[in-house]
């Protein structure tokens, strides 16, 4: 990495105070790896004095790749007129999901700072449902008549095309603006200049609709082999595009969402290190104290079965087995499903489906757990008396409630994200620690009232 290579002159940099020096070495290094640079720089301070150093054409452009949390801090110490310059040049979708960061008096101020036209456009992009694809989308697009000839485009492209955010594909709208098709560059290429466009056209265009949640995105262009997709309302006007850069960042962020929330804690929305400590603290209480009382629920099954413990205490030795038995087997059951459901593997009408996998899962992996239990109490209990007379009816309790708890782990863990999709909520929710403590729970009235049945008369 770049910002590796650099790490022993950044530090020399740093103690010189020379911008000359700076300017000069990172005169010709890539955007991207100036932006990393600038993103490993230990403090502010010191990554503001290099920003500071380099070409003014050059800041423009490295600040689109910036981490947010050190672009939030430019606004705040940049003189206005350099702040106008970056935000103007920024691409419009990644200004727009800057300035819907900040707090309004910022915004306020950051929107004023624009031009006319940038800031029409941010407040038409700002204007959408937080999290709607309108959001993302980026106006700088080409669009052409199905009546050019292939040289009026080309020619149209070469005049325009500098401003456009891609030029991959070209759009085909009719005279109101309405979206006909999507047709790739080298179809222009390859074609005779004569030929008009519409002979290019195959009317087969896939789109995104403006006011449609983020999440579709990705599996739009999964079905696509699109690197843009158009944006239009529900009259089928073309508003914008969205490129494959946006996909993997919704999907990055998707990802990241629910690998918190398979923790149990509340999507961070930030990154781990910029987060106040505050917020980061009561995204974790919360859940922290739902499984908290959850637990509790398995103090109070345990004293109602207080009796049978006291009678027969080495059923107490195998409690921790029972319950963590179980609340892994859940949380795996819980965690495949959910990932078979973000990738659209599985949907809410396959659940009798599900079910039936897990149930042979459950008793499959519930008797092989089984098995191994009872094996390790018989070695314990015929070698070294170690459980007394009745060993053998001891582990036959464990084998069967590991059987028990091993099954309901499964199905309550695979149902459990289904049943909170059907309910229109987020199936991550359903996070491992959850699904582990309701397995706790029940996997102790398992436990004892197997232990009844079957050591009821003996040691009961």
């Amino acid at each position: 990495m770049r910002s590796e290579i650099y790490e022993t002159d950044i530090s020399g940099w740093l103690e010189r105070r020379d911008k000359e020096e700076i300017r000069e070495a990172l005169a010709d290094v890539p955007v991207t790896d100036i932006a990393e640079i600038l993103n490993d720089v230990k403090t502010n301070v010191d990554a503001l004095f290099i920003f500071y150093a380099l070409h003014r054409n050059q800041s423009v452009e490295v600040f689109d790749y910036l981490e947010l949390g050190f672009q939030k801090y430019l606004l705040g110490v940049l003189p206005h007129p350099r702040i106008a310059e970056l935000l103007n040049e920024m691409s419009a979708d990644d200004r727009t999901s800057l300035l819907e960061e900040l707090d309004a008096l910022t915004l306020s101020l950051m929107v004023s700072l624009l031009s006319n036209n940038e800031r029409a456009i941010a407040l038409k992009l700002l204007g959408y449902p937080e999290d709607s694809i309108g959001r993302i989308m980026t106006p700088d697009f080409i669009t052409i008549k199905p009546d050019w000839t292939v040289k009026d485009a080309q020619e149209y492209i070469r005049k325009y095309g500098k401003d456009s955010e891609t030029l991959n594909i070209i759009y085909v709208v009719d005279e109101k603006g309405k979206l006909l098709d999507d047709i790739k560059i080298r179809e222009f290429l390859l074609s005779s200049p004569n030929a008009y466009v519409q002979t290019l056209m195959n009317y087969q265009v896939s789109a995104l609709l403006v006011n449609d949640d983020q999440e579709t995105i990705v599996d739009k262009f999964k079905s696509t082999d699109r690197s843009a997709l158009p944006v239009i309302d529900q009259d089928g006007i073309l508003l914008g595009i969205v490129t494959i850069d946006d996909a993997l960042d919704i999907a990055e962020e998707e990802n990241t969402e629910d690998i918190q929330k398979l923790g149990a804690v509340e999507a961070l929305d930030e990154p781990y290190l910029e987060i106040a400590l505050h917020r980061m603290i009561n995204k974790r209480a919360g859940w922290l104290i739902v499984l908290f009382f959850g637990e509790m629920l398995t103090a109070t099954a345990m004293s109602y079965f207080e009796g049978q413990i006291e009678k027969a205490v080495v059923l107490s030795l195998f409690i921790p087995l029972i319950i963590s038995s179980g609340g892994n087997t859940g949380s795996q059951a819980a965690t495949l499903i959910i990932r078979a459901m973000a990738l659209g593997e599985v949907t809410i009408s396959d659940w009798i489906r599900v079910m039936k996998r897990e149930i042979l899962s459950g008793l499959a992996l519930g008797g092989f757990l089984g098995v191994l239990g009872f094996i390790r109490i018989g070695i314990w209990g015929y070698f070294f008396g170690s459980y007394g007379e009745h060993w053998s009816l001891i582990g036959l309790t464990v084998g069967f409630s590991l059987l028990g708890v091993v099954l309901w782990g499964t199905i309550s863990g695979s149902m459990l994200p289904i049943i909170l999709k059907k309910l229109g909520l987020d199936p991550a929710t359903s996070s491992a620690p959850f699904v582990a403590t309701l397995v706790d729970v029940t996997g102790l009235v398992i436990y004892f009232t197997i232990a009844m049945s079957v050591l009821g008369g003996i040691l009961l």
